[in-house]
């Protein structure tokens, strides 16, 4: 303790150094809170006491323990051996509380079991490395998929689905992938052909020095040991040729289902239809600038916000009253067209497995769904679908309502503009934007969505689930009392 005095008053330094002296009026004393950071605790801290309580971190705790059924991720441990595994359910708290603030690197969160009281609370002052975090990650992806389905069970018993109109719309998430790492098929061919000859040479080397050493120190070498710049060609030249042979085949694909489309369309017979189809795959040549990445070779090249990149496109159908995300998926498709009924039946088998008997009243699409194709399989739903037939510029608005009859030769997409002209239509459309941009918008931001982490479809689709789940939580947060929770 060090005393100071000045003016007939005294200040208190309580630290092992004289610190700098505040500015106080003559005749008054000042004094400050004790503070001493090697203040020992007479009983053990409580970390429950430090974590306030209404704070996010426990509800997602509650949910897991008490509403969702874990088994889906239970029934991958069918083997005893090996040290004993971190929980699941400790493991599943803390990806989803981590996702739903926006913590998407698994080294993140081990950094922040160790410095952020939520995370230690959740993990019960455990500290899993991240590799731990990593793999229970990519193990129950298939997982995630169950759970979507009964975080939506809760946020219909919630009151938070109404499904009245539902929008449907498509957004791009960066891949896992540098395009550094990547090359276009005009330049795939060359280089395999030049690396080919340089492993060649590599090899005729590599055994005219074999043969050298044996004539002077004796056969007692394998002589199969590869060099390391030996090595590092061979695997180059197999991702190389790897990557040939899928942009070839995606030409191939695309050719003959392109052929078959229009055979069958011309009203051929099935046996003309396959021929036509095998011929067209023969015939297709890829792109001289198709490209294929290294890192993420199932990552498409896309148009995003911030330019051309590797990503993948994901789906999303999202409901009026809240916003709670019905259905979400992911594909390698840059365009939105061959999602529409896919996304529609997906969201349809998501509600009755929910226990939903309900199905939307109308479906809210932008022009990139719209085909003639998408709305003549739309036609036989209980669901009103509106696509848009072109894009709206900004400010526009629509004209006035058509009068008279539709005409007998008006094509679907005709009657399509027809129908958004209406009034009703007007109104259900110019909601589309209104319900499902703001959740695009929170996971991106408040979740740092737009980044995948996990590499390949797979990895893309549970990570997008998993966004999805994250999102309908921080949706059910307002709804709690309904779930009857404790947390308040």
């Amino acid at each position: 303790m060090t005393s100071v005095r000045g003016d007939e008053r005294l200040f208190a330094v309580e630290l092992g150094e004289e610190a700098p002296r505040p500015s106080v009026p003559a005749g008054e004393a000042k004094t400050f809170r004790r503070y001493d950071q090697n203040q020992c605790f007479l009983l053990p801290p409580s970390l429950d006491e430090w974590l306030p309580e209404d704070h996010e971190a426990r509800f997602v705790s509650e949910v897991v323990d008490k509403l969702l059924d874990l088994s889906p991720i239970y029934a991958s441990y069918t083997s005893a051996a090996g040290a004993p595994p971190y929980h699941p359910r400790m493991m599943l708290k803390l990806l989803m509380f981590a996702y739903a603030t926006g913590v998407t690197s698994s080294r993140e969160l081990e950094r922040r079991c160790v410095v952020d009281v939520a995370f230690r609370w959740l993990s019960a002052n455990e500290a899993p490395d991240y590799r731990s975090i990593s793999r229970f990650r990519r193990r129950h992806l298939a997982a995630l998929e169950e759970l979507f389905i009964q975080v939506l069970q809760l946020c219909a018993t919630a009151g938070l689905v109404r499904l009245g109109r539902v929008a449907l719309d498509g957004t791009k998430l960066d891949a896992n992938a540098s395009k550094h790492k990547a090359m276009s098929y005009d330049h795939i061919v060359p280089r395999i052909a030049g690396l080919e000859s340089e492993v060649k040479a590599l090899l005729e080397e590599a055994e005219r020095v074999d043969h050298a050493e044996d004539e002077a120190f004796g056969e007692d070498r394998r002589g199969d040991e590869l060099s390391a710049e030996l090595a590092r060609r061979e695997s180059r030249l197999e991702k190389l040729r790897a990557a040939k042979e899928a942009i070839e085949a995606e030409a191939r694909q695309k050719a003959e289902a392109a052929a078959r489309k229009k055979a069958e369309a011309a009203g051929k017979a099935e046996e003309e239809v396959e021929a036509a189809a095998k011929e067209a795959a023969a015939r297709a040549k890829p792109k001289a600038s198709a490209q294929r990445s290294f890192t993420d070779p199932e990552s498409r090249m896309m148009k995003t916000n911030h330019g051309f990149d590797y990503a993948y496109n994901a789906q999303a159908v999202v409901d009026e009253k809240s916003q709670v995300v019905l259905a979400a998926e992911v594909t390698d498709e840059a365009s939105d067209v061959n999602q529409l009924v896919p996304m529609i039946d997906k969201t349809e088998e998501n509600l009755a497995a929910a226990g939903i008997e309900d199905t939307p009243d109308t479906y809210l699409a932008d022009a990139g769904y719209c085909s003639e194709d998408n709305l003549e399989a739309t036609e036989e739903l209980d669901s009103e679908v509106l696509a848009a037939t072109g894009r709206q510029r900004h400010g526009e608005t629509f004209p006035k309502a058509p009068r008279g009859r539709i005409p007998k030769n008006a094509t679907r997409r005709e009657r399509m503009a027809r129908k958004l002209k209406t009034k009703k239509g007007r109104a259900d459309y110019a909601r589309r934007k209104a319900i499902v941009e703001p959740a695009f918008g929170q996971m991106k931001v408040r979740q740092h969505a737009g980044q995948l982490r996990l590499r390949g479809r797979d990895g893309a689709r549970g990570e997008w689930t998993l966004h999805a789940i994250c999102h309908n939580m921080r949706k059910l947060m307002g709804a709690r009392d309904a779930l009857g929770l404790a947390t308040a």
